[in-house]
């Protein structure tokens, strides 16, 4: 029997990585240009209702089979829900209060909370003393981003933190349902199929709410548009896979970390955004948070300093 091939973090997928780094943060740069004049469900449903065709004529080149089981059908409108309708709403309504590097930050938050709730719900994935202590380091940054008035007043910039924190919260029950609903499933059906749903359940969400969309709109909204659901929707699904099959999860989830640095980078050379002190030291305790879930590190800092003892 051979060995399966072993999955780390060599040249090109470090590329990879940081392609798609630069496709997801790019992301809240390019919804704060649409958000000058789409509101934030129609945003939602550009970005996949045209990533859908994109990702169509990938999946019928790759013949990729389309599944006939009304269960699965079903399971792809629940992910469409938890991993883009509600998230993606969620975080577009929160950048029309907080700046995009702000919502990046926050949204580095769902790393930690995807490994609770998974150790909450999945049993071959249990709740470890190091996910819950990255949790609540997540939780402690969040908190000094927010500042103790948080506790004493209530402002819409407030919300719009709390509801980045629930998109994260979504995409964490997503990965669960993703993995227990739809594991049999190929990758590139799954993206597709939760397009498909997301659509659906948003068309008749934004005719309720915000009424037809325009299509009059400027030359730089649709191409914010257009650049969320083909770039930073689409084909980031596609390199997400790649990734995945190629370096694993443990080794993906660290596009976590490098997703603020492109959206910070954006908002303050493009759009006069400027992190205030509270932000960064924020984004450093949520970053502690991601090292002690993800473990690595600290195991090998644990193996140098156990080599240099032998050879002390």
């Amino acid at each position: 029997m051979s060995k399966p091939p072993t999955l780390k973090m060599d040249a090109k997928s470090t590329f990879m990585l940081l392609v798609l780094a630069a496709m997801w943060g790019g992301s809240f740069f390019l919804g704060e240009l649409a958000l000058r004049e789409v509101p934030p469900l129609t945003i939602t449903l550009h970005r996949v209702m045209w990533a859908l065709p994109f990702l169509a004529s990938i999946a019928v080149y790759n013949k990729t089979p389309l599944p006939r089981s009304p269960r699965i059908w079903g399971a792809y409108l629940v992910m469409g829900a938890l991993n883009n309708a509600l998230p993606f709403s969620l975080i577009f309504w929160g950048q029309t209060q907080i700046e995009s590097g702000l919502a990046s930050i926050l949204n580095a938050t769902t790393a930690m909370f995807a490994a609770v709730v998974a150790g909450l719900l999945l049993r071959d994935e249990p709740l470890t003393a190091k996910k819950i202590i990255g949790a609540t380091l997540g939780i402690a940054g969040v908190a000094f981003i927010m500042g103790p008035s948080a506790l004493t007043e209530f402002n819409p910039s407030n919300l719009a933190q709390l509801a980045i924190l629930g998109a994260t919260l979504s995409y964490a029950f997503a990965g669960v349902w993703g993995k227990t609903a739809l594991a049999s499933q190929p990758p590139l059906m799954n993206a597709l199929g939760m397009l498909i749903g997301s659509t659906a359940l948003m068309i008749p969400i934004v005719l309720i709410f915000d009424g037809r969309p325009s299509v009059d709109l400027s030359a730089t909204t649709w191409a914010a548009l257009l650049g969320l659901a083909t770039v930073s929707t689409a084909l980031a699904y596609v390199l997400y896979f790649a990734i995945l099959a190629r370096a694993g999860a443990a080794n993906l989830l660290l596009v976590t970390l490098l997703i603020p640095a492109v959206a910070i980078g954006l908002g303050v050379l493009f759009l006069g955004e400027d992190m205030g002190f509270e932000a960064w030291i924020g984004f450093a305790i949520i970053a502690l948070g991601f090292a002690v879930t993800d473990g690595r590190l600290f195991s090998a800092l644990s193996r140098t300093s156990k080599g240099k003892a032998h050879t002390g």
